[in-house]
């Protein structure tokens, strides 16, 4: 390693078949877009996945278990909500090929885990990065706010019991947008530092708007958004305006009115950690945890863990520059 290398991409050099997933749901695999374009310009097999907030069919055809579905440009599904179709109509109509998103019900743990081996095995699969848009996976649960940590907390639990995929990594994309949930970033800083010491960081590099990675990340979110114009997503429109260079509280959608937006240069970077080491740090990630069937027992032992722990939840802490 030297400055000039990227960790991230010095662990995947000899990677054959990589499988970009987004962790939180919603619209995070869009996190991993110029992830995709880079890898897949190295000459890799790279595959996408989402822990999918789409009403996904039973009907539907291209299941590979009764919680994961290969969804490709005519999966039948709501016109209103479905990213991952959408995305896969603009993959398939840039690359000139059917490129499938595989969505992941929203499970509990033991489900989750199930589909990805399944998916794994499926595409041959030796490496993983599991994408964030944000950075609130990174909190570890005595936090005075943990954002949105029940889909996070389920993929990361998933992933890290994947024992025979040799690469595992986090890279998390929107440093910043977990304000509008309440996060307090000193405490990513924190868990940030943490990694670093414990040798489970992978560095941090910039997206700019002037590569073509980039560029078919927007593209990509453009065409999304408008097939759902009601539900644009808040985190990647808020990177796509740092990428841009805009600054402070610039709003893009009727959906922020009301709050205070911070768009920042640092929402453009990507940050990188050895899955495992984060997985390892969540308070609440018990053989009990990593048992869970559907979503609801995983929120209720969340819950349950943060009642217990009510008078050492750590104070608001705000960077201080």
């Amino acid at each position: 390693m030297n400055i000039t290398s990227i960790p991230l991409f010095d662990l995947l050099k000899n990677a054959r078949h990589v499988l970009i997933a987004g962790a939180g749901g919603g619209f995070d695999v869009f996190a991993g877009l110029p992830l995709y374009a880079a890898l897949k310009n190295l000459g890799k097999q790279v595959h996408l996945a989402n822990l999918s907030f789409s009403t996904l069919l039973p009907s539907a055809p291209g299941y590979l278990t009764p919680h994961l579905l290969e969804v490709t440009p005519d999966t039948p599904g709501n016109s209103h909500y479905f990213p991952e179709r959408y995305l896969s109509q603009f993959l398939s109509n840039t690359y000139n090929t059917t490129v499938p998103v595989y969505a992941f019900y929203k499970t509990g743990v033991k489900p989750l885990h199930a589909a990805y081996h399944t998916l794994c095995t499926h595409l041959d699969i030796d490496a993983i990065i599991l994408v964030d848009g944000g950075t609130d996976s990174l909190m570890r649960g005595d936090e005075p706010d943990l954002g949105t940590p029940m889909e996070d907390a389920c993929s990361l639990a998933a992933v890290s019991m994947l024992e025979h995929i040799p690469h595992k990594v986090l890279t998390c994309l929107g440093f910043g947008v977990d304000t509008y949930h309440g996060v307090q970033h000193h405490y990513f800083l924190e868990s940030m530092a943490a990694l670093i010491k414990s040798g489970h960081y992978l560095g941090t590099f910039s997206c700019m708007k002037e590569m073509p990675e980039a560029q078919l990340y927007t593209q990509a979110l453009d065409f999304v958004h408008q097939q759902m114009p009601d539900r644009p997503s808040i985190v990647h429109l808020s990177v796509q305006s740092a990428l841009e260079g805009d600054f402070g509280d610039v709003h893009t959608t009727s959906r922020t009115a009301g709050s205070e937006l911070y768009i920042n240069p640092l929402m453009s970077l990507y940050f990188s950690f050895h899955l495992e080491g984060v997985a390892n740090r969540l308070l609440y990630l018990d053989e009990f945890f990593k048992t869970t069937a559907t979503a609801h027992e995983v929120m209720f032992m969340i819950d349950g863990f943060r009642s217990s722990i009510a008078k050492k939840i750590r104070e608001k802490r705000y960077i201080p520059l």
